[in-house]
């Protein structure tokens, strides 16, 4: 059979969509892109399988939709796989009813149809959606089945030791090689060695409800693709996308080999992290065997809010954690959310004074924030919903470009405000110091100029 995995353009005034492998959307005045492992992992089985594949971004290849379409009709496929999030799934809806190539089933994934399968499995052209986060496996089995439509269920009984090395070239790997603001060194990629998150408790995270059992690949098996990947595609930077990068023995085994190999000479690894959970001498050996970047979920620095996210870290956790990693000489990246239901003046004050002081002291490198979005399916959004704490059900509106959320001691332009004042910090003398003596190369140089054209992306991003 022929199968297309495939992302229709974005047009938009609001920037460039950023949707694939992402854990929550959001338009970008400058555009990134993040290498999307799970659907390159289901184009990898499924040309295994048999099947003829056809991986087409439009979004990252920059593809006008006249193009996308054409490329697409010329392919002429058996079935069209669409994944979608909340922000955009009404545009998804209008391309599949209006412009899907004729003949062609269209399978819909993603974690908005698994919190409301009903509702794309009613629309027009649509003849099934797969539930859950493994949709790479599903999808294999549906082919190899009876391929009914309708609604298919989540299924996590997979073994991700068995998880295929993805066919980078099939999945147009150069697309996402440069365009990414976590990279210092390009070309990059990704991989995911587990999924998702080891916490798997934060209400607000739409991945838990994909994945709300951890599983992990095998840690030399990790080695050996990294090890590919660098001899034979160049690769000199790797972000594993995994909720929460896998710790405790894992990790260490992981460490050892990438040291025992001297990969840590040609690769840097990035990874998202949780903050309570590993000590000054685990960040150490973890720079030690070629981890430049670790990411943290932060999101308020208010307890409260903390514990009614189920975060289970403390402020202290956070300082700590961000002292520990940067003496070990990691660099550290922090995500804040603001616009909390809870939260007045003071509250986000302290959040701003927090993520100000991080930057200031040299304890986290870089930083991104976002508005508070509560995803259908999340337990945050069955919560806020019970509570009539929603302003709209519209999906459109769930793009980050403005509260849902009712947020009755702030308004959304203080909350935007704050954004940009966290975002200015990067501007404070002893932050813009601590830049210009850890400046080295013209390499650094490069990094950091980019950098500054990204601040200034993302203070229009959240201009009134």
């Amino acid at each position: 059979m022929r199968v297309a995995i495939a992302y229709p353009p974005l047009e938009s005034d609001c920037g460039v969509a950023l949707l694939t492998q992402n854990r929550q959307f959001q338009w970008f005045s400058r555009p990134t892109y993040i290498f999307p492992v799970v659907p390159a992992t289901a184009a990898t089985m499924l040309k295994a399988a048999g099947h003829e594949v056809l991986f087409l971004d439009g979004i990252a290849a920059q593809l006008t939709m006249a193009e996308f379409n054409r490329r697409l009709g010329e392919f002429a496929p058996d079935y069209v796989v669409v994944e979608t999030k909340t922000p955009v799934v009404k545009r998804h809806w209008r391309w599949i009813a209006e412009a899907a190539p004729a003949g062609a089933k269209v399978i819909m994934v993603g974690d908005h149809v698994t919190a409301l399968p009903e509702e794309s499995a009613g629309k027009p052209n649509v003849h099934a959606v797969l539930c859950g986060g493994d949709w790479d496996y599903m999808l294999r089995d549906f082919l190899a089945g009876d391929r009914h439509g309708g609604i298919y269920p989540m299924v996590l009984r997979h073994d991700l030791k068995d998880a295929p090395w993805i066919d980078r070239d099939l999945a147009h790997w150069e697309l996402y090689a440069c365009k990414n603001g976590n990279f210092r060194a390009t070309p990059g990629t990704y991989i995911m060695s587990g999924r998702d998150c080891w916490h798997g408790k934060c209400t607000f995270c739409s991945w838990t409800t994909l994945y709300p059992r951890y599983r992990t690949r095998d840690a030399i098996d990790v080695v050996d693709e990294i090890e590919m990947l660098v001899g034979r595609y160049g690769v000199k930077e790797i972000m594993d996308d995994s909720g929460s990068f896998p710790v405790g023995e894992w990790l260490r085994t992981f460490c050892r080999e990438m040291i025992r190999r001297k990969l840590y000479r040609k690769v840097r690894i990035d990874c998202n992290m949780r903050f309570g959970r590993l000590g000054y001498e685990d960040y150490r050996l973890m720079r030690q065997a070629g981890f430049r970047l670790v990411l943290f979920g932060v999101e308020s620095a208010n307890q409260a809010t903390l514990d009614s996210y189920r975060k289970a870290i403390t402020v202290k956790d956070v300082e700590e954690g961000c002292r520990w990693a940067s003496k070990a000489g990691l660099d550290v990246h922090l995500t804040f959310m603001f616009g909390h239901a809870g939260e007045g003046p003071a509250e986000i004050a302290n959040t701003v004074r927090l993520a100000r002081k991080l930057l200031a002291k040299g304890w986290a490198s870089t930083l991104q924030c976002t508005m508070t979005i509560p995803y259908p399916g999340t337990p945050l959004f069955k919560e806020l919903e019970a509570a009539d704490m929603l302003t709209t059900r519209d999906w459109d509106e769930y793009d980050m470009r403005r509260t849902v959320i009712k947020t009755p001691k702030a308004t959304e332009e203080e909350i935007k405000a704050a954004i940009r004042e966290v975002y200015l910090g990067f501007l404070q003398p002893r932050a813009l110091l601590r830049r210009i003596f850890s400046t080295r190369t013209l390499f650094d140089f490069g990094f950091y100029y980019r950098g500054l054209r990204s601040l200034f992306g993302h203070l229009m991003d959240f201009r009134q």
